[in-house]
């Protein structure tokens, strides 16, 4: 079987180690973590998501980790004012093949390592990261921070946002500042009072500011995030920065009394400067020779469409199936034919993802505008999802998504 070596255990890495094991590869990952963790925060994972993890043979498991929110809900932040509803729960399962679905991070992380760990074909290596890579037209040998170097005929970069190997292989430079400012918060929904707890996905939309609170854990976890305009200190990879409460409730000082009760109800925040690069320009992007480029290593993006997790996930999946129908994952030792099409291959694979990707951080950049706007804007904005409603919020072309299980 083919060795396909991955640079990164975050969930897009483990993703790709799942999706290459199951199509028959032979699977090493490095992560520089000592341990597997993840920092507690929520995501959404959409229908899109969740069929290729159906697909992994993870709806058992999944189901037990999820919160299934009924709606998805847009209000004004400052008169709380409901703005437009978008049903959730079994009218996304009918439309789309698959539920909309809320996990803690690192249950969704801790699942997938869980899974892995349970296989013989693939090795997981802690404390021990991809710092360089070099390629020949057979081989690409990957240098690691041990002074060990492993070759394999496939490596996936999915090192992160900041990913040391994309800018190695690209020299495109580092993720740049958005200006906005994104507070993180876990809550237990049961130290809450009822009035604050909540079964759906509610975002708050306030000038240069809004808020997005969901559950997880079932729904006996609130994950809150509030976003603001504003720029810190100090590096600017880490979302780990220790945050004043005190700073959000300042900004959020004239909000309606829901919004206002639950920012004040929460005194731990963690706080995460936003850094993104521009929409994908092209595949070159995706790939070099015999390295595939993935998830946010390949395509940061803004929070504002709930999809940085999935596009991650889709990635996976897309490599795997490319990499299989070409031969090169297929349970048994490829012919020689089929490892010298690899860096094809891999131009395939970015072929398929990056203008799907591009157009997810472009709307995903358009929905942060959108949702800050001011004055007379935001009144027409307001407006808009009063009066389209549902077929505004609905997202088919993403939902739908590319058909990739496997």
């Amino acid at each position: 079987m083919a060795d396909v070596v991955i640079a990164g255990g975050g969930i897009g890495g483990l993703a790709a180690a799942l999706a290459c094991a199951r199509s028959g590869g032979k699977v090493r990952l490095y992560e520089r973590a000592a341990e597997f963790s993840e920092v507690g925060a929520g995501i959404q994972l959409g229908p899109n998501a969740m069929r290729v993890l159906y697909s992994w043979d993870l709806k058992d498991e999944l189901s037990r980790l999820v919160a299934f929110p009924a709606r998805l809900q847009f209000r004004s932040a400052p008169t709380g004012a409901v703005l437009g509803e978008l049903p959730l729960g079994p009218d996304m399962e009918r439309a789309y093949g698959a539920p909309y679905a809320t996990i803690h991070r690192a249950d969704l992380h801790g699942l997938l390592v869980k899974v892995l760990r349970q296989r013989g074909d693939v090795a997981l290596n802690l404390d021990n990261a991809v710092v360089s890579a070099a390629q020949t037209d057979a081989k690409v040998t990957a240098q690691l921070a041990d002074t060990q170097a492993v070759s394999g005929d496939v490596l996936v970069a999915a090192d992160g946002a900041w990913s040391s190997l994309r800018q190695q292989l690209l020299h495109d430079g580092k993720p740049q500042p958005t200006g906005h400012l994104a507070y993180r918060a876990m809550v237990e929904q049961s130290t809450l009072p009822k009035a604050l707890q909540t079964r759906q996905v509610t975002a708050w939309f306030g000038p240069k500011m809004h808020v997005v609170q969901y559950p997880v854990r079932g729904g006996t976890w609130m994950n809150v995030v509030g976003i603001v305009h504003g720029q810190v200190q100090g590096d600017m990879s880490s979302w780990d920065h220790s945050a004043n409460a005190a700073d959000l409730q300042r900004v959020i000082q004239g909000s309606c009394a829901p919004l206002h009760d639950l920012i004040h109800a929460i005194g731990h925040w963690r706080l995460w400067p936003l850094s993104i690069r521009p929409p994908m320009q092209g595949a070159h992007e995706h790939f070099l020779g015999r390295v595939a480029l993935l998830g946010d290593a390949a395509h940061p993006m803004v929070p504002y469409l709930a999809q940085g997790a999935a596009m991650a996930i889709e990635d996976a999946a897309t490599l795997a199936k490319v990499l299989a129908a070409g031969g090169v994952l297929n349970g048994a030792a490829p012919d020689a034919a089929a490892l010298a099409r690899v860096p094809a291959l891999l131009q395939d694979y970015a072929n398929q993802r990056w203008q799907r990707n591009a157009q997810v951080q472009a709307r995903a950049i358009k929905n942060g505008e959108i949702y800050h706007l001011t004055g007379p804007l935001r009144l027409g904005r307001d407006l808009a999802m009063r009066v389209l409603g549902k077929g505004l919020l609905d997202q088919p072309w993403l939902y739908g998504g590319p058909k990739i299980a496997i």
